[in-house]
């Protein structure tokens, strides 16, 4: 008979012979004391210990307008939704919420996904039913959740190099004009840290009649003057076709949504599997999101306060002389270049100073490229940054890593 245990045994052994294997951390978030958590060690220890790699960009998973609009909503309506949106799963707060998401990003309609994986994949496989023939023209370091999005489609796909208009150019003009076409890519690309040239893409857009989507998951919130991303900060929300977001990074909570025309979004409604048979979000998370973003809306201060912080860290590891990779955004990537380094001096930095950042090994960034990925948030302090470069220091000379600038 087939040995199924072996054969699950051999593939996580495959991923420790690469140093690549992933290791959770047990992590206490503690309210009012972002990014300071407690850790659990595998001993039932405790540790004290500041997160640097953290997807909540501004801490409004603590703040106390989302807490006080979740207990609030728990104590009027209850824990779950109910349903699907179909069956009986449609909350006050999650249409109020899409409402609200439009207005944000200056379009029609919105609508809520479970997360934002789960917008992605069934939005990009969905249009493909909806537009026979459509040809899908994907950005090479697309998020996985696009990737397999397109690919669940069926539909014809092409792979333009990363941010290469050129490239899209070349491969757009050699499909058939008549043919119903999209472009899909992403603003911030959270790996790099570089952004995307959106009025290039919408320009070459127009000229080959393609629809474009748009993934602005790391950057709502975080760019525009509403927050809204970088189709707002560049002014160029009203030309994007359909915009996909995330609600459990800089907003705090959980969940996705994508905004568009009332008719994309109906069709969309009406067809993706993703949206229909699966229980919607929990009226205390749409509730909380809904006083994030109305939050995230009047405080520009948040996302002054955010840059800064990523500079500074920038600047300080560059005068520190750790390799700090090349990025236009809040991303701060290090260069480590080897699976075993970089897992060696994450934990060496967990373990031993307090300080939290998990590595990034392959399939997430390319064999060579592994990096520590770190994510300042307006509540990291300056007393913070110099235990972390100073950690950094001694970490990067202890593994004999290159000490030079990389660019991404």
């Amino acid at each position: 008979m087939f040995d199924y245990k072996a054969a699950f045994n051999s593939s996580v052994e495959q991923v420790r012979s690469e140093g690549r294997y992933r290791v959770f951390a047990d992590l206490k978030r503690v309210r009012g004391q972002f990014p300071q958590a407690v850790r659990r060690r595998e001993d039932g220890s405790e540790q004290d210990v500041v997160i640097w790699c953290s997807n909540d960009y501004l801490g409004m998973g603590q703040h106390p307008v989302v807490l006080d609009a979740m207990h609030n909503e728990i104590d009027a309506v209850g824990a779950g939704a109910g349903g699907t949106r179909n069956i009986s799963g449609t909350t006050r707060s999650a249409v109020d919420l899409e409402a609200e998401l439009a207005h944000w990003h200056q379009k029609e309609a919105a609508l809520l996904f479970t997360s934002g994986y789960v917008g992605n994949e069934a939005t990009l496989s969905t249009l493909q039913k909806i537009l026979p023939g459509l040809i899908t023209f994907s950005d090479s370091l697309n998020h996985a959740s696009m990737i397999a999005g397109i690919r669940h489609g069926g539909g014809e796909r092409h792979v333009f190099m990363h941010n290469d208009l050129e490239h899209l150019e070349a491969l757009l003009a050699a499909a058939p004009a008549d043919a119903p076409k999209l472009i899909a890519f992403e603003s911030v690309y959270s790996m790099d840290g570089d952004i995307a040239d959106l009025a290039g893409t919408i320009a070459l857009a127009k000229k080959y009649g393609a629809l474009t989507y748009l993934d602005e998951v790391h950057a709502v919130g975080l760019y525009g003057e509403t927050g809204a991303g970088v189709a707002e900060r560049d002014g160029v929300l009203d030309q994007i076709d359909i915009i996909e977001c995330t609600l459990g990074k800089a907003i705090g909570v959980m969940g996705g949504y994508i905004a568009a025309d009332a008719m994309i979004i109906d069709a969309v409604r009406s067809w993706a599997s993703g949206f229909i048979f699966t229980t919607s979000l929990p009226p205390a998370l749409t509730a909380g999101a809904l006083a994030s973003v109305r939050h995230l809306k009047a405080h520009p201060e948040l996302r002054v306060q955010h840059q800064e912080r990523a500079a500074t860290l920038k600047a300080r590891f560059a005068a520190a002389g750790i390799p700090v990779m090349e990025s236009e955004s809040h991303i701060v990537p290090v260069h480590v270049g080897d699976p075993v380094h970089c897992k060696m001096i994450s934990d060496m930095l967990l373990d031993e100073y307090g300080v939290y950042v998990q590595p990034i090994n392959y399939p997430t960034v390319p064999k060579g490229t592994e990096r520590l990925r770190f994510t300042p948030s307006p509540n990291h302090t300056d007393a913070m940054m110099d235990h972390l470069v100073q950690a950094m220091d001694k970490l990067f000379a202890h593994c004999n890593v290159a000490r030079r600038p990389v660019a991404a």
